[in-house]
């Protein structure tokens, strides 16, 4: 019986543990940089980090949509660099709305595609997001020739660059869909139906949940998000191309979530974490620039700190998950 009891408490520190282990390499990074790169605290390089983060934290919110029903969707940054150049080729002939617009409907059109196959079609998320991803991907090359698109309205950048009260629009932006999605997640039939599919999908169609449905909108939410993370990203680096959905972003997004708590093996996992775990990779990375380390040691750090967290998630996801 004791052990039985204790089962929980030992469930609960592990989840202390992986909540508190970002923390904790936060402290100690800040404290190098304080002592090594002053100038990482300076106000206008925190708002640039919180900026930066914005538009990765849109793109793991999707993210974890996906991940919570027990699916991954990697196609999540060729989605956005293809939705942000579909969107500029417009934008330049039709204007700033239908531009934007067009871009969130290629976003979701993909994330459709996705949840078709995955959902109703019964394909491997994993194997199915990866095929889109190298499709939209070569497409975006393709319909680009390799460069960049630019010259928008100088309308778009009034717009998406705005500072209403002296914040920058993009971190609104994220809020709002911060709260949005840990409103949908936590107080709908949606949210209650999402993870009762990623705990235990056979279950939850014997309960008469709908999880073709439930997992279809997953990855359309997915695609959507992208779309936005397109409109951002596209405003910020004033061109769209290609390179927006680069190798490395994947690994930013899946690395936000599983450091923001959202499990690997579905059913875990909130919106708010993955925006934190956004902000955690955007803050190594920030830092690291700052100390002087290459590019490619701050992937293989990335990894190396994604595989340590995959397998805090494992503690945390106990005997048969």
């Amino acid at each position: 019986m004791s052990a039985i009891a204790a089962t929980p408490r030992v469930a609960e520190v592990r989840r202390l543990v992986t909540f508190a282990v970002p923390l904790v390499i936060v402290a100690g990074l800040l404290v190098v940089m304080y002592a090594f790169a002053p100038n990482f605290f300076r106000v206008n390089n925190l708002i640039n980090i919180l900026v930066q983060t914005s538009a990765l934290g849109i793109m793991a919110i999707g993210m974890t949509f996906v991940m919570v029903g027990g699916g991954i969707d990697l196609s999540i940054p060729a989605n956005m660099a293809f939705s942000a150049v579909i969107g500029a080729l417009v934008m330049r002939e039709a204007g700033v709305a239908p531009g934007i617009l067009t871009m969130l409907l290629t976003g979701g059109l993909i994330g459709l595609f996705n949840g078709v196959a995955a959902a109703i079609f019964k394909m491997t998320p994993f194997v199915v997001t990866l095929a889109t991803m190298t499709v939209v991907g070569g497409a975006t090359v393709w319909i680009t020739n390799s460069q960049s698109i630019a010259d928008f309205p100088e309308s778009f950048f009034d717009l998406m660059l705005a500072r209403p009260g002296g914040v920058p629009l993009a971190i609104l932006i994220l809020l709002a869909v911060a709260l949005a999605a840990s409103i949908a997640t936590t107080s709908t039939i949606f949210g209650r139906q999402l993870y009762a599919i990623g705990l235990n999908a056979r279950a939850a169609r014997v309960a008469r949940v709908p999880v073709e449905r439930v997992l279809l909108i997953t990855y359309v939410v997915s695609g959507l998000l992208a779309g936005l993370a397109a409109a951002m990203l596209t405003a910020r680096l004033g061109s769209a191309s290609a390179n927006l959905g680069n190798d490395g972003v994947v690994l930013d997004i899946v690395s936000a979530c599983v450091v923001g708590g959202v499990s690997i093996y579905g059913g875990s996992g909130r919106p708010i974490g993955a925006v934190l775990g956004a902000l955690f990779i955007i803050l190594i990375s920030n830092s690291l620039n700052q100390l002087g380390v290459s590019y490619f040691m701050n992937l293989v750090i990335k990894g190396v700190a994604i595989i340590g967290f995959i397998y805090l998630d494992r503690l945390t996801a106990g005997p048969g998950r």
